[in-house]
């Protein structure tokens, strides 16, 4: 399908299916079947995997505009597969055996298989190089033991990617290798899903792994001591999708918050017609359309050929943290009925604070900004 084809019908499903269903997210406390099977038959599934694997391949600004889009809507749709679009599949492409992408990106594709991507334990979050999860070879076979945290789309999961240790004894990432682990393996315990103050719906819970048996090639690349770099290759490309849910999350919060300013009569008038309201408005719109050319200039440099770390991060930092900004002004905006549940105004506000934290904190991003602009100058 042609893109701008493709982008007007994910444009549609947000408006006609997406937005008017998000009071199910929290009802439900999952997103609806029914709703999953719209998004696996919309092709989202595959935006980001190559036509020879079923795939649309769309490139990194085209799979941006995208998420600008379905983003207006709940970032609980997102999050149902964009470990699979991301983390995971980016990780197979880059790192994969042939016999490995032929085995689970054609299924990854069509949203057949839910990748969970394994890494963050409960002493390893910023410091992933600390893990501890170790897999130790048996004939030819791997047995991984360890417990993962944070794991999104764990209860969903078909497929996770995890990291262990193969080499207690190196330092650092240089004993990390990765794994292909079958979600139905025998020693794998899926935890209770925690309650959050945001992104009701999607499931982020502990996964313990407990004398589970792997055979050999289920090694990622087949090659042990890949450290953390499979790791990374998902990350940017997961940072970048991050910045541009966090644009598409302020869209939608400028217009709810236009809306409502249009309608809310004070002093005889619409509130949006007060200096006051219009500073908010144009403060949120511009921070919003600064982020944007952020995010597109560093998908635009992904797709020339390097992966612009320092680039992703800077937009990652500020759209995060821009989005923070704008759903307090838009609540703001609304007063006191801001503050009640019921309106989208409440649930973006909650939902747009895990920006900051997942896929690297805003203070690694500051770290990983300064550090490479520091090395560059030398």
């Amino acid at each position: 399908m042609e893109f701008n084809q493709f982008l007007q019908k994910i444009r549609t499903l947000t408006e006609e299916i997406f937005i008017p269903n998000e009071h199910l997210l929290e009802e439900n406390k999952n997103v609806p079947e029914s709703i999953m099977d719209e998004i696996k038959n919309s092709g989202l599934f595959a935006i980001s995997i190559p036509v020879e694997y079923g795939g649309l391949d769309y490139n990194m600004e085209q799979q941006v505009l995208l998420t600008f889009e379905f983003t207006k809507a709940s970032a609980v749709y997102r999050s149902r597969f964009s470990t699979t679009i991301g983390l995971c599949s980016q990780a197979l492409l880059d790192f994969g055996t042939h016999k490995q992408k032929e085995m689970y990106l054609p299924g990854m594709a069509e949203g057949k298989i839910i990748g969970s991507f394994a890494l963050t334990e409960p002493e390893a979050g910023s410091d992933a190089t600390s893990i501890k999860t170790i897999a130790v070879k048996k004939n030819d076979s791997y047995i991984l033991n360890g417990t993962k945290k944070y794991i999104t789309n764990a209860p969903n999961a078909d497929l996770f990617l995890v990291m262990a240790r193969t080499d207690p004894k190196a330092k650092g990432s240089k004993g990390i290798s990765s794994f292909l682990v079958d979600a139905k393996s025998e020693g794998i315990k899926v935890g209770k899903v925690p309650e959050m103050l945001g992104h009701r719906g999607s499931a982020s819970p502990e996964v313990y792994f407990n004398n589970c048996k792997v055979n050999a090639d289920s090694l990622l690349g087949g090659k042990e001591g890949g450290g953390l770099k499979p790791a990374l290759r998902g990350i940017n490309h997961a940072r970048l999708h991050v910045a541009a849910t966090c644009v598409g999350q302020a869209i939608r919060l400028i217009d709810e918050s236009v809306k409502f300013s249009n309608s809310r009569i004070q002093f005889e008038t619409p509130i949006s017609e007060m200096p006051a309201i219009q500073n908010m408005i144009a403060d949120s719109y511009s921070e919003m359309l600064a982020s944007r050319a952020m995010t597109l200039e560093a998908a635009r440099k992904f797709d020339s050929g390097s992966i612009p770390e320092t680039e992703i991060a800077a937009a990652k930092y500020f759209s995060s943290e821009m989005v923070s900004r704008v759903a307090d002004r838009s609540l703001q905006i609304m007063g006191g009925a801001g503050y009640l549940e019921g309106n989208p105004i409440t649930r973006l506000f909650r939902d747009t604070r895990l920006f900051r934290l997942y896929e690297g904190t805003s203070q690694i991003q500051q770290r990983n900004i300064a550090r490479n602009i520091i090395k560059e100058l030398k």
